[in-house]
């Protein structure tokens, strides 16, 4: 919420009762009227008898008793149109900087702008904190419609104005309606601001348009490129749009800058190196997570590593990482696939050891792991230990056609070695 500070100048009482109300820091800007042909009419003062009473609630309020000053203004009656409508301008000034009384303010600021007898300065500052009240008490289509009023009345464009329209349909589900006022506040602004920006971007990706939020993203990224924080989301947009190798090169770039903070960036980054052909890099950026304690040293995470080291066929270490997810998880499939690498890798002690290990805690598909045994006493020489297990293997109906094709093969083996199995 924006916060509301109204003082009065000495200047506005000498000058007389027709001077501006001092309204919020954000609008006490110039409201002077530029539309074309405009010509300035003549200020309107109040009335002898209501500018006493107005006297008085100023010099009030500016001694900070603003319960009395409101009092005296409440209890001014007058049957004067500008009059009526200056004192409840003052009125809903005052509430306005008070909490919990927008809604009120909101009802005397309208009122007071309604007849359009207000000084053309005062009447355009009333419109835009209208305006503003609307957004902060919630009501935003009637915050378009007295921002449209403001911008109607004063010919001006205000890049501010904008991307609160923006934020307001927003608010009202209104998505659609969202570009067109933050593409004008973008090409007002002098310095980008990422506010309308962000609602542009929020626009298409909430109605699921994600080519174009790629666009505003990558935008972001041109015009802020000092905040990691648009590096991550355009990297995330490009995956949603399976532009992997951008999501890549963005991811990248915004590691070497220092950007990636988060456990999912890391964990992202190196998924985008094995989705795009770098397995090694992937397993070698968890490594150094994993180390550092950013990633968690859990059983699924040393999986991950194990995994992205098959793919690049280092199966040692592969293996290794399967046996350190085993150890953590007591999972069957992490023994298995590590017997599996240890047998690739022609460490046949170790292959046996994490198969049995696979065995020995209900693994699936077991005719599979004996067929895989089976493989490790052959090569290992053990042609007896391999005879059982092939026997175990064709009991499967899936397996029994490999199965039976080794057998004779360790037969023959075995009996040239004078090994009776």
């Amino acid at each position: 919420m924006m916060k509301r500070t109204f003082k009065m100048s000495a200047v506005a009482l000498v000058m007389g009762f027709g001077a501006a109300i001092a309204a919020p820091a954000a609008m006490a800007q110039s409201a002077a009227v530029v539309c074309p042909g405009y010509e300035k009419g003549k200020t309107t003062l109040v009335g002898e008898r209501t500018g006493k009473k107005v006297q008085k609630a100023f010099e009030a309020y500016n001694e900070d008793r603003v319960d009395e000053a409101l009092q005296i203004l409440y209890d001014i009656d007058t049957s004067d149109e500008f009059d009526k409508s200056y004192v409840g301008r003052f009125i809903g000034n005052l509430l306005a900087a008070r909490e919990g009384q927008g809604t009120k303010a909101l009802g005397y600021l309208t009122d007071s702008v309604q007849p359009k007898v207000l000084n053309d300065t005062e009447h355009a500052q009333t419109l835009k904190l209208i305006g503003d009240l609307s957004m902060q008490e919630n009501k935003y289509n009637d915050a378009v419609k007295w921002y449209k009023e403001w911008m109607d009345f004063t010919c001006k464009e205000d890049p501010d104005v904008y991307t609160r329209m923006a934020q307001a349909y927003y608010e009202s589900k209104q998505l659609d309606k969202m570009v067109d006022p933050a593409d004008k506040a973008i090409a007002l602004y002098e310095k980008p601001n990422k506010n309308p920006y962000v609602l542009k971007l929020t626009s298409y990706y909430e109605r699921k348009m994600y080519p174009e939020t790629v666009a505003v993203a990558e935008e972001l990224v041109s015009k802020f490129p000092e905040n990691g924080r648009w590096w991550t989301q355009l990297g995330f947009f490009y995956m949603l749009v399976e532009d992997f190798k951008k999501g890549l090169s963005t991811f990248d770039l915004a590691y070497e800058q220092g950007f990636l903070k988060k456990a999912n960036e890391i964990k992202t980054l190196a998924q985008l190196y094995a989705t795009n052909g770098v397995p090694y890099k992937a397993a070698k950026l968890m490594e150094k997570y994993i180390d550092s304690g950013l990633l968690e040293d859990n059983a699924d995470m040393l999986a991950s590593v194990a995994n992205s080291y098959h793919q690049a066929k280092n199966y040692d270490l592969a293996a290794n990482y399967y046996g350190k997810a085993a150890a953590k998880s007591s999972d069957p499939e992490h023994y298995r696939k590590q017997g599996t690498l240890l047998l690739v890798a022609e460490d046949y002690d170790g292959a046996i050891r994490a198969l049995n290990n696979a065995l020995d805690r209900g693994a699936e598909n077991p005719a599979n792991i004996h067929f895989s045994l089976m493989e490790a006493n052959f090569y290992k020489g053990d042609f007896k230990a391999a005879y059982e297990h092939v026997q175990e293997a064709k009991k499967d109906r899936s397996m029994r056609r490999n199965a039976s094709a080794w057998e004779p093969y360790i037969k023959e083996k075995a009996k040239n070695r004078g090994i009776n199995i």
